[in-house]
């Protein structure tokens, strides 16, 4: 399934600022950034439920925010894309 993943840390100290960082490393592992702080991701249905348990577990719930939706498939019938960021395929190999 596709998803995306937001989310809105609070960065007003440094155990903030060490949050985002680490919500973001999290979030790499299961897709691709595609704005500031928002991701990506194909994932299984045990993947998301890792993803979500890991996000919660690193959030502080009286300051963060994190969402996730489930993407309408197929995607490209819903998704329109403007401006200059690339865009990759995530079911497709990515080669560095």
């Amino acid at each position: 399934m596709e998803i995306l993943v937001a989310y809105d840390v609070s960065t007003q100290t440094r155990a903030g600022r060490r949050r985002l960082r680490k919500v973001a490393t999290i979030c790499l592992g299961f897709g691709q950034r595609v704005q500031q702080s928002v991701f990506e991701c194909q994932v299984t249905a045990a993947q998301l439920e890792e993803l979500e348990d890991r996000l919660v577990r690193t959030m502080d719930q009286t300051q963060d925010s994190i969402r996730i939706y489930r993407l309408a498939e197929p995607r490209q019938r819903y998704l329109r894309i403007h401006g200059a960021k690339p865009e990759f395929d995530l079911r497709e190999p990515l080669i560095v």
